[in-house]
């Protein structure tokens, strides 16, 4: 009987090592982070990038602000833990979308060596169920045919005229 408690023991303790040591691995990604979210902001600046890639990142702020969480952040550990996989996806999600050649020009610029970025950004995704990864990619083009579709009615003249009128509740 006292075997099968070393064992259990064993058993955890090598879980845990193993899932420190998987944390570890993303000590060199955290220390790249500010040059990162250097990049991405160059990208959201520029012109080139896909207005339909930067909605996915404008969606996952709202989603930050409004406080509004698919898991409570009073859960314990998974409360926090939705806001950063919303986060995740999304910074994906835009990075997936934005032209590799404009990708490339701005790492570039920034400094940022592309075989490091690629490792990271193959690591992350790793961590992302693929499921999951594969309904995201698909937020984009509804999004595009949202935007179509809108444009197609004609409303937005007049909703502007609506708003810009006199007395307007807006």
């Amino acid at each position: 009987m006292p075997r099968a408690h070393a064992n259990g023991s064993h058993r955890r303790t090598g879980a845990l090592v193993r899932r420190a040591l998987g944390l570890a691995a993303f000590l060199p990604l955290a220390s790249r982070a500010p040059a990162y979210t250097r990049l991405i902001f160059a990208l959201l600046r520029d012109d080139r990038t896909p207005v339909s890639r930067k909605a996915v990142l404008a969606g996952a702020v709202g989603y930050l602000v409004l406080g509004r969480d698919i898991i409570p952040d009073e859960v314990p550990i998974l409360g926090g833990l939705d806001d950063l996989v919303v986060v995740v996806l999304a910074v994906d999600l835009f990075l997936d979308g934005v032209p590799p050649e404009l990708l490339h020009e701005k790492l570039d610029e920034l400094g940022i060596e592309r075989a490091a970025f690629e490792q990271d950004v193959a690591q992350i995704r790793r961590l992302m169920p693929r499921p999951v990864r594969r309904a995201i990619r698909r937020i984009p083009d509804a999004l595009a045919a949202a935007g179509r579709a809108v444009q197609a009615t004609g409303i937005g003249p007049r909703v502007r005229s609506w708003i810009s009128r006199e007395g307007s509740p807006a």
